[in-house]
């Protein structure tokens, strides 16, 4: 039997050459503290998708410059960023790879100068910042915002967006009953505490007709807080309202322990999938070609997202292939080697 990670992979109108994504990660490489991408992401990513991984999903790209984790953030919050991720996208591209980006906000998260703007104000812990409350207003703001920030991916030429909603970030603490202490309609029943996602969701819908990924923390590992059966419920609501695949990732929204474990967050992907009738990708400790096959074949996931593996080996798709005893063509400039 054929290995299914490397068989191509349809969703909406873009094909993956195979099913093996390069997950998001945090680069801190703008130099300038503008949010400008540099010579080194082109190099990052660009070096990936020679190494033959389907999908290059660049770092989380924030969509206000308040919304940044740290100073060094990538950014898409200004018309002047489309000509440096256009540059990483073009060079995705040429090595025949398919392009996404992370659109995203901090939230309570950010380690910015000035104030910082959450659903409640709860800082994170002692040593992170308390938030502001966010008003009405700065709500419709940021949504605007992530609109933006879907209309500059598109002008850049991303074949795919995903919107942050994971790792306690803003989205995040707006769903988690953890970190929304509203009253509002933004906050209190599961319905209410959607409503943020489902608004940006839908505006990102008007400007972006290509497939739409939502990453999520499908469980907070806190009594009190959201489980995969919670998310599992978020996932049918995301469906409906136009979003096209789960990246099914946990935690971060509060301090808490996680049992960590290889494959430990496949469990997610495999529930929401099943229960919500969605694709869904993987994530965590995926470090082998076996491994990524075994989650395919059994119909735990459709996408299975690399993150450090990749780092420490920008060519793991190959060793990957001999793992499945599987030919996948050379880069050409690489044939004799490989």
């Amino acid at each position: 039997m054929a290995a299914l990670l490397f068989e191509p992979y349809s969703i909406k109108n873009v094909t993956l050459p195979n099913r093996i994504v390069m997950s998001p990660m945090c680069m801190y490489s703008c130099s300038a503290e503008d949010g400008v991408a540099t010579g080194w992401h082109v190099t990052h990513y660009h070096s990936r998708a020679v190494g033959q991984t389907g999908l290059i999903m660049l770092e989380a790209s924030a969509v206000t410059e308040q919304g940044r984790i740290s100073k060094n953030d990538l950014g898409i919050w200004n018309d002047s960023h489309i000509t440096g991720l256009k540059r990483i996208s073009d060079a995705i591209h040429s090595a025949g790879s398919k392009s996404a980006i992370q659109i995203a906000h901090a939230g309570r998260k950010a380690m910015i100068d000035g104030p910082i703007i959450a659903p409640s104000p709860i800082a994170f812990d002692e040593q992170m910042k308390k938030p502001e409350e966010m008003t009405i207003e700065q709500i419709n703001e940021t949504i605007s915002a992530f609109q933006a920030g879907a209309r500059r991916a598109k002008e850049a030429g991303f074949d795919v967006i995903e919107i942050h909603g994971a790792h306690g970030y803003l989205i995040n603490e707006f769903l988690s009953p953890l970190t929304n202490r509203r009253s509002d309609s933004y906050g209190g029943s599961q319905q209410k505490r959607y409503r943020f996602l489902q608004e940006i969701i839908a505006a990102v819908r008007q400007v972006w007709n290509g497939p739409l990924f939502v990453r999520i923390s499908a469980h907070d590992y806190h009594p009190d807080g959201n489980s995969v059966e919670d998310y599992t419920t978020f996932a049918k609501w995301m469906k409906e309202d136009g979003v096209d695949l789960i990246d099914c990732s946990s935690g971060a929204v509060v301090p808490a322990k996680i049992p960590v474990f290889p494959g430990y967050q496949v469990k997610f992907s495999e529930k929401i999938r099943s229960e919500a009738d969605i694709p869904t990708g993987a994530v965590g400790l995926i470090t082998t070609g076996i491994q990524a096959e075994e989650i395919i074949q059994n119909g735990r996931a459709d996408l299975v997202f690399i993150g450090r593996e990749l780092l420490r080996n920008p060519y793991w798709p190959r060793e990957a292939a001999k793992e499945l005893r599987t030919e996948i063509a050379a880069p050409k400039q690489y044939e004799r080697g490989w």
